[in-house]
């Protein structure tokens, strides 16, 4: 996909979801998320990472911390302090803002932002979700061996063949497990409520390799 178009995509997707922390109210945003050491509020303070912290900076915090993730989530953190009018108004601003995060490419960000907002919405049964566009580029990146950099496990999807069935789209060879893109998107990344939705021969094994 250009990176012009996937910039668009992108776009979409950071005011979806400025526009869902902005209608939340301060329970909803202290309550959990999908992810289980963050709260709503600091899914939304994670997403304007970008924006605030410098890729040296990271890359160097990532050094110090002993781990991205672990520097990752100390800045989340620091960054839920802020008031969520803040945190959304960062988010807007930087909406069309371009951001390729290294050895990951430019869909690791429209990813990022398709799990994290149903991360947010999801426990709180509200339907914010991206479009379907935006759910098949983040299963082509899921697919692809630059989402072993952060996103899924390497060796989680080996012999498994995922098929979305909303969206005529499939990747890898093996037990197949079909469902939802979204559900897909989830399930790969760890969510393992979303094992729920998905059906196939292929479910018993990522069940097993998510435990």
């Amino acid at each position: 996909m250009p990176e012009q178009d996937v910039t668009g995509l992108i776009a979409v997707e950071r005011r979806r979801a400025a526009d869902l922390f902005a209608s939340l109210t301060d329970e909803q945003l202290d309550s959990q998320s999908l992810c289980a050491q963050w709260s709503v509020r600091d899914i939304a303070a994670h997403l304007i990472g970008p924006f605030v912290i410098s890729v040296p900076r990271f890359l160097a915090g990532s050094l110090v911390s002993g781990s991205m993730h672990r520097f990752s989530a100390r800045e989340t953190r620091r960054l839920a302090q802020r008031p969520i009018a803040d945190i959304v108004a960062t988010l807007r601003a930087n909406a069309s803002t371009p951001f390729a995060p290294p050895g990951t490419g430019p869909l690791a960000p429209l990813a990022d932002l398709a799990v994290h907002t149903r991360d947010a919405a999801r426990p709180l049964g509200l339907n914010a979700t991206a479009t379907p566009r935006a759910w098949r580029a983040t299963l082509d990146f899921l697919a692809s061996a630059r989402a072993g950099r952060g996103f899924v496990r390497r060796g989680r999807l080996t012999g498994l063949r995922l098929t979305a069935t909303d969206l005529d789209w499939t990747a890898g060879g093996g037990a197949e497990i079909r469902g939802p893109g979204e559900a897909l998107a989830l399930a790969v990344t760890g969510r393992t409520v979303a094992l729920a939705d998905l059906t196939g021969e292929g479910v018993a094994t990522l069940r097993a390799r998510l435990a």
